[in-house]
């Protein structure tokens, strides 16, 4: 435990200093106006904590103001107004012998862009092997002679040209593409890399992305890295892979922010248990 509790402005205090402003809740002062409506006004922490609540609750805007408030490192920009350092300015925080250094925040955007610059990189790749198989083909029918030591190079491509398959030449000469890995297993590979031991992090819909069996996988590495790495996570999600994280403390933005039972009442669970147990005869009758 890094993080044992935090405190927003809270509902009065938010509502004075909008009465300060003599305006009224809107997107332009954002993030005042959004928390009380799920009625958070505090978290108290435990080794896996979680968000839970419809698109819109605020689940993304308290993990953005937590991770402003306590300076983690973050990769992607998020969504601010003038108003929002003003807003972290009146939240407090509970820390437990300090926030260790590496702890960040990890959102979908930043998953995102590591897809898009794998598929840049790629594409470069790609585009390179075009120009080289045009260049295999010229070199191989080139007469050279060497004329200086700045000509060492180019005869070195004649060689190889020469002595190597047009595939061989162009797997030595391009670089090795990176679309080994699906989109899924890159978004895996990306956790596991930027996650270090003994750190806070916050996961802002880390089941973005994967599929449901990627999603199992991601749940089981989030709880090793809990159980044996000394990591803290605050996760919100709609998972509800994730939101069975063994003993992980989920509030339900939902409802007020209650703190749930059991993730087995909350509203997206159980679409699917009522979803699944609508065609169980279906299961039933492909196992037979």
């Amino acid at each position: 435990m890094y993080l044992s509790a935090f405190y927003f402005p809270g509902a009065e205090r938010e509502a004075d200093f909008m009465f300060g402003l003599k305006t009224t809740y809107d997107q332009s002062v954002y993030p005042y106006g959004v928390l009380p409506k799920a009625g958070l006004d505090e978290i108290f922490f435990k080794p896996v904590t979680i968000l839970y609540g419809g698109n819109g609750c605020g689940k993304s805007t308290a993990l953005n103001v937590i991770a402003e408030k306590l300076r983690l490192d973050r990769t992607c920009s998020y969504n601010r107004s003038r108003f929002f350092g003003r807003f972290v300015d009146d939240c407090r925080a509970s820390v437990e012998d300090g926030i260790p250094k590496g702890s960040r925040i990890i959102t979908s955007d930043d998953v995102f862009n590591m897809m898009l610059d794998i598929r840049a990189l790629n594409d470069g790749i790609d585009l390179r092997r075009e120009e080289l198989a045009e260049d295999y083909f010229r070199l191989k029918r080139e007469r050279f002679r060497v004329q200086s030591l700045d000509d060492y190079e180019h005869l070195r491509q004649v060689t190889l040209a020469r002595s190597k398959t047009l595939s061989r030449f162009m797997a030595q000469e391009s670089g090795k593409s990176v679309r080994e890995r699906s989109n899924g297993e890159s978004a895996l590979m990306y956790f596991q890399s930027r996650m270090d031991t003994d750190t806070l992090c916050l996961l802002d819909e880390p089941e973005n992305s994967l599929s449901p069996e990627n999603q199992l996988i991601l749940a089981d590495f989030l709880a090793e890295a809990v159980r044996y790495c000394g990591n803290q996570l605050i996760i919100s999600t709609h998972s509800p892979f994730l939101l069975a994280l063994p003993g992980a403390r989920i509030i339900d933005l939902d409802r007020q922010s209650e703190v749930a039972d059991s993730w087995t009442e909350l509203k997206n669970p159980r679409v699917y248990y009522e979803f699944f147990r609508k065609h169980a005869a279906e299961f039933e009758d492909r196992r037979e």
